[in-house]
């Protein structure tokens, strides 16, 4: 097995690596490693990398299979299954800064990405960091009461719910035409891997929860989204050159920040990998 250390970046979420080149070939036991790694941790991440896009796509397959981006048009060029994350992307002549509020990724399917990757091509000096949030411990701390009012419940999440608090850059017809249809997804889910109860929200997406009124179930998911993002359950990455970045949507939220100079550019590959129906 090639001789790598892992190293908890907190006490609840992320952990570093060190000493693989993911360009080369990676055995199967340092791979049973990593996702085992990767269940307990949430975030892993990989220092000192330097992938093209295909080398970026054959890392990210370790951890599990690649899902397709519901906005097809954002692609590296020459690279249809590789996207990417840039603050020089405009809509209607302003500026998008993808992510900016707590979410978790492409939650309107009805089986979710599991996880979500980037690797950093481009930074700009300072800032760009992006925030993460363990859903484990924020379900595991909430009072008996809520942990009872909310087990059984489901919310219906569409690709940009009227209630969102951001506007999604748009999809052009054909990203459109081929959006799956809602997931209807339980507020509190079971990892698969860890076994671990989590809270699952995303305001940008959640449209409804079943059987509640809208103004009941925003007021629901506001108390839910303030317990969730508290500092105590926050991982907050600073990016450096050469970070490969895994991320674990059934246990973590995560948020950009552009709190950066926009003249600065900011660009990394992106993909995301296939995962179950929420249960």
């Amino acid at each position: 097995m090639t001789s790598f250390t892992i190293t908890p970046l907190t006490g609840h979420t992320g952990a570093e690596v060190v000493g693989i080149d993911f360009t080369e070939p990676v055995d199967a036991e340092t791979c049973t490693v990593l996702n085992r790694a990767f269940a307990e941790y949430h975030v892993l991440v990989m220092r000192d990398q330097d992938f093209d896009p295909d080398e970026f796509k054959a890392a990210a397959q370790l951890f599990g299979q690649l899902q397709i981006h519901d906005r097809k048009e954002q692609h590296v060029p020459g690279h249809p299954d590789v996207y990417y994350v840039s603050n020089d992307i405009f809509v209607n002549g302003k500026r998008m800064i993808p992510g900016e509020t707590f979410h978790t990724d492409h939650s309107n399917h009805p089986a979710p990405p599991k996880a979500t990757t980037l690797f950093a091509v481009e930074l700009p000096s300072r800032g760009g960091d992006t925030q993460y949030v363990n859903m484990h411990d924020a379900y595991d701390d909430l009072p008996a009461a809520t942990k009872r009012r909310i087990d059984g419940l489901k919310a219906v999440h569409v690709y940009q719910s009227k209630y969102s608090p951001r506007a999604l850059s748009g999809l052009n017809e054909e990203s459109r035409a081929k959006l799956p249809p809602p997931g209807v997804h339980p507020l509190v889910r079971t990892h698969p891997e860890n076994g671990r109860k989590a809270l699952f929200l995303n305001p940008v997406r959640m449209e409804s929860i079943i059987g509640m009124d809208d103004d009941d179930a925003l007021k629901l998911i506001d108390e839910l989204m303030q317990h969730a993002t508290q500092k105590k359950y926050e991982y907050r990455h600073q990016w450096r050159d050469g970070d490969w970045v895994i991320w674990d949507n059934r246990s973590v939220m995560h948020q950009a920040n552009p709190d950066y100079d926009m003249n600065e550019r900011r660009y990394l590959y992106r993909l995301m990998l296939k995962g179950e129906v929420p249960a």
